[in-house]
């Protein structure tokens, strides 16, 4: 089989610190954490910004250069910025840092959907801010807004002007028909990297079959001209990113997608979960790419063009 990427989402921005001591949101346990993973064999790391103090999703471009530099410093692999950052945010406050820093790779949402996290409010006794609960509860009246003209202003402005290319994270199958809408529109070239997301409330539910069904209709959708990864929330990470590998897929781990290593017990950082998914797929008989090698895959434009300063 081809060489596999792992991509490790490192704090994201749907846990909170009540969740687990292990979650990192100041600049030094993100970067130490980032770094550490790839050391351990991902060769993207997918990255949002948190608040230092609270470890609120934040959007500020201070709070993305308080940890970027000591990665690029620290590894080669490619830094994946997110332009989803957190579903309460404005386009313009999502695209602030990524505008900014032009990165190699970012991450980008397919479609408008409902992005329900209040589930896991009566999983927490204790909470250490004040802003997490709100946040939680608020989420069973939040549509998380991804609409045609707002996926366009993203492919014109990162992609078209600033070189960046894409992880197209599909949450349905409708998200695949609007990635083929904007192929067909000639705003985005193979190869695509699509991101099959599974277990968030108000995307697919994290069934085998809809894995299945995801990769034929892709199949129909994009041919040979595609490659695609899948992440898993919570408890289906692990499963889910191991069929993926069986189907030649690629994968992608993190503390964003789960706070677990195993049922019951907490993973202690996102390098134990890299750690566990390669000696997974390496079983499997797959080869772990590195960063260059996800480079040529990709087609990405290279770390030298990345703007580190801002």
């Amino acid at each position: 089989m081809s060489k596999i990427l792992i991509t490790c989402a490192v704090t994201g921005s749907i846990h909170t610190p009540s969740m687990s001591p292990y979650l990192p949101f100041k600049p030094d346990e993100i970067a130490r954490q980032a770094v550490d993973a790839a050391k351990a064999g991902a060769s993207i790391l997918h990255l949002h910004a948190r608040d230092p103090e609270t470890g609120q999703p934040s959007s500020g471009v201070a709070d993305f250069m308080s940890y970027l530099p000591s990665i690029r410093n620290a590894t080669d692999a490619v830094l994946n910025i997110s332009t989803g950052g957190s579903a309460v945010m404005t386009l313009d406050q999502r695209l602030a840092a990524p505008r900014q820093i032009a990165p190699e790779m970012c991450s980008l949402n397919m479609g408008t959907m409902n992005f329900a996290l209040y589930p896991a409010v009566k999983r927490i006794s204790e909470w250490k801010y004040t802003w997490e609960r709100p946040f939680l509860e608020g989420s069973d009246d939040l549509v998380f807004k991804n609409t045609p003209r707002d996926i366009t202003q993203i492919l014109t402005e990162l992609g078209a002007e600033r070189g960046a290319r894409f992880e197209f994270e599909c949450y349905d199958v409708g998200h695949l028909y609007m990635l083929r809408h904007f192929a067909d529109r000639g705003l985005i070239e193979p190869p695509f990297f699509i991101q099959f997301v599974f277990g968030v409330l108000g995307g697919m539910g994290a069934d085998p079959e809809n894995l299945s069904h995801m990769k034929r209709m892709a199949d129909k959708l994009f041919g040979d001209d595609y490659m695609f990864s899948v992440l898993a929330a919570g408890r289906h990470q692990m499963p889910f990113a191991a069929m993926a590998a069986a189907m030649g897929g690629h994968v992608r781990v993190g503390l964003e997608d789960s706070l677990m290593i195993e049922r019951g017990q907490l993973a202690s950082s996102n390098a134990e979960q890299v750690l566990k998914i390669r000696r997974i797929v390496e079983d499997l008989g797959r080869s772990v790419a590195t960063p260059d090698e996800a480079r040529q895959m990709l087609g990405l434009k290279g770390a030298d063009r990345v703007v580190m300063q801002c």
